[in-house]
């Protein structure tokens, strides 16, 4: 089964006209493939040890895998995929793939939230199950507001991975499966954090629930490619100058500081850049890719 971006993709070149409009001459279906070809080709990936957030955490790029900076990160979820801007650290992307193209499987982004130290003594008696119903009825209500704001309506509709807090390094994992108002296919949402001592890491798998045995597979590894440096790390909490978060591991899991998080606003424009392409926005999406031919005299 195709993904969803790769289908996106093949629905621009297949089934819209490529013919001329009032701003733009007639992109060809070969020069539309090498301009896909050209962004693709123009990234600079990493590998190997890389240093964080200024030097608090570090991330060993795991087999398989290569990197992608803070801001050519932050041009792929913004400029091409149409998320609203954030303070991404950068990508992990599987070695064969891309931002764009067909080869499109998920991509993992990492973030850093400055939330202060999370006490996790919550974690030995939290109830997932209870959790998840509270999470569902969460999602449920804030619905209306996601509808008045444009975004698609969502269902969570369980764990894909129950959540796992690894007690003695400090990182938790689980994983939603959501699906949205007008998509076919659900969506994962694989959520890894590193806690550390003024905040906590974040690693987020964006792409489609089909993925998730693959990325099963690499979970540990992931898990194990990034840490906090000396100084910066759990055991390195002072409590006579260190801030303690508002929330723990249960308040971690169900998002009560989500929008500050930000990835299900992530996710959500994401699909949404998707439906919208596929309701009819290849001239939008045309229009980012080549620019409009007044800009470019200009330039």
């Amino acid at each position: 089964m195709k993904k969803a971006f790769p289908f996106l993709l093949f629905l621009l070149i297949s089934n819209f006209s490529f013919a001329q409009d009032s701003e733009n001459d007639q992109i060809s279906e070969e020069e539309y493939i090498r301009k896909i070809d050209s962004i693709n080709n123009a990234f600079t990936y990493q590998e190997g040890k890389i240093t964080l957030q200024d030097g608090i955490a570090e991330i060993t790029i795991p087999d398989g895998y290569k990197f992608l900076d803070a801001k050519q990160s932050s041009y792929v979820l913004t400029d091409l995929w149409g998320n609203p801007p954030s303070e991404v650290l950068g990508m992990l992307f599987p070695k064969d793939v891309n931002p764009l193209g067909d080869n499109f499987t998920y991509a993992v982004e990492v973030t850093y939230s400055k939330d202060g130290y999370i006490n996790d003594e919550d974690a030995k008696e939290l109830d997932y199950d209870e959790l998840l119903e509270q999470m569902q009825e969460d999602t449920d209500a804030s619905n209306p507001e996601r509808k008045k704001l444009g975004y698609p309506t969502m269902d969570l509709v369980g764990w894909a991975s129950a959540p796992f807090y690894d007690e003695n390094n400090k990182k938790l994992h689980w994983a939603k499966e959501i699906s949205f108002e007008g998509e076919a296919e659900n969506t994962l949402n694989y959520n890894i954090r590193v806690l550390g001592r003024k905040g906590y890491l974040n690693l987020n798998a964006i792409g489609t629930i089909d993925i998730l045995p693959n990325f099963k597979k690499d979970v540990n590894q992931i898990l194990n490619s990034v840490a906090f440096t000396e100084g910066n790390k759990y055991s390195d909490f002072n409590p006579d100058i260190d801030q303690v978060a508002a929330y723990g591991i249960g308040g971690l899991i169900a998002g009560k500081l989500l929008a500050k998080a930000g990835f299900f606003v992530v996710i959500l424009k994401f699909w949404k850049v998707i439906a919208i392409a596929v309701a009819g926005g290849f001239a939008a999406f045309k229009n980012k890719l080549f620019g409009r031919k007044e800009e470019e005299e200009v330039s």
